[in-house]
């Protein structure tokens, strides 16, 4: 019922990788919106964290301050399997602890900064977050075909990509753990949205809203690549900079909620074209009180590096804005599979892994 696999904007290279052999092959540092005024109401940590998710980092820290789960916040969630840092917030007016730098014996966290601020650090208070991955043992996805390449000539189809990716950014899609494991949030969203399930808790309800929003976006923008838009502009743009039409780099799909959607002529025809199947959803995110938003389709890449390294290895580093995805920069040059993981610990059942994404909230109104 749900299409995942959308269009590549890039040249197939064939490639394909390890990804998170290790957890230092997957580094994510978090840039602050703000920095800590150094006194106030609240404590700022700023954590770095080995195979540990945010959400449990969260809990320990509320029982170490012995404040409700409520009182800590963050930025966004960091990967599990991987080496992370990112800033914590604990309401916590009348209490005076200084954690010293490892507090969780059990656990491979890391007190860098303890200081205090006057405002509670809220999801999406972030400018974005810095990537340095490693790709392990490369090599052709096709072999023992005609297709078959020589590791160098894999080599240069990985580079040419990665110097159009560097040029021109890549498709701004969102990432498939939005979506649940085999789609299982679409699912909920759609019996959520047409009435046949009523939702109580306000996380999964937030949740289930923002994958059908995802969901309804990522299609628009699949469907622009396969008319062979990527690069291009079209009738009826709209830059959420200017509200009006502008060049490609610029462009924008819809974030679905009540309202008229503002762009114009042929884009507005494709983007009614790719929501009407869909009525369903769209309807029902009007009735949940969404506003009409627009995100933009590029998602620019700043200061990307890489190098080859020994075994047919790839570093890679780069920065991207709050809320866009290491897995729509990954999926233009290379086809990746992960190592099996064994538990997840904050619900105790087997971990699937289903793409590597930092998830920062992409909209205020799906998390009020």
């Amino acid at each position: 019922m749900w299409n995942f696999d959308w269009p590549k904007a890039y040249p197939e290279t064939n490639a394909k990788g390890i990804l998170k052999l290790n957890p230092e092959d997957f580094q994510v540092d978090e840039i602050p919106l703000m920095i800590p005024a150094g006194e106030g109401e609240h404590i700022y940590l700023h954590i770095k964290k080995r195979e540990v998710n945010t959400h449990w980092v969260a809990r320990l820290l509320s029982e170490k301050f012995n404040v409700k789960e409520n009182d800590v916040s963050y930025a966004g969630q960091k990967d599990r399997y991987a080496v992370t840092t990112q800033w914590f917030s604990i309401y916590a007016p009348k209490i005076d602890i200084t954690l010293e730098a490892r507090p969780f014996p059990e656990e491979d966290i890391e007190i860098l900064t303890q200081t205090r601020h006057t405002k509670k650090l809220r999801r999406g208070d972030l400018v974005g977050n810095r990537f340095n991955i490693v790709l392990r043992d490369i090599k052709s996805a096709a072999a023992e075909s005609v297709e078959d390449r020589s590791i160098e000539t894999l080599k240069t189809a990985i580079e040419n990509n990665l110097e159009a990716i560097k040029k021109n950014g890549v498709p701004n899609y969102f990432g498939l753990q939005r979506f649940g494991r085999g789609g299982g949030n679409m699912d909920q969203a759609l019996a959520m949205l047409t009435g046949q399930r009523r939702e109580k808790n306000r996380q999964k309800k937030s949740m289930y809203l923002s994958a059908a929003r995802s969901y309804i976006f990522n299609q628009v923008v699949g469907a622009r690549i396969e008319k062979g838009l990527w690069g291009h502009s079209l009738a009826g743009d709209v830059d959420v900079a200017v509200n009006d039409t502008n060049t490609a780099q610029n462009a924008t799909a819809p974030m679905w909620g009540r309202g008229r959607l503002t762009s114009k002529e042929e884009t507005l025809q494709l983007e009614k074209d790719i929501s009407g199947p869909h009525h369903e959803l769209c309807e029902g995110m009007e009735h949940a009180g969404l506003n009409q938003e627009r995100r933009d389709i590029v998602s620019n890449i700043e200061n990307i590096q890489w190098q080859w390294l020994d075994n047919n290895d790839l570093n890679i580093s780069f920065a991207l804005a709050s809320g866009h995805y290491a897995t729509s920069v990954l999926q233009e040059f290379i086809s990746v599979t992960e190592p099996d993981r064994f538990e997840d610990k904050l619900e105790g059942k087997p971990f699937v892994y289903h793409g590597s994404e930092t998830n920062d909230a992409s909209s205020k109104e799906e998390n009020k």
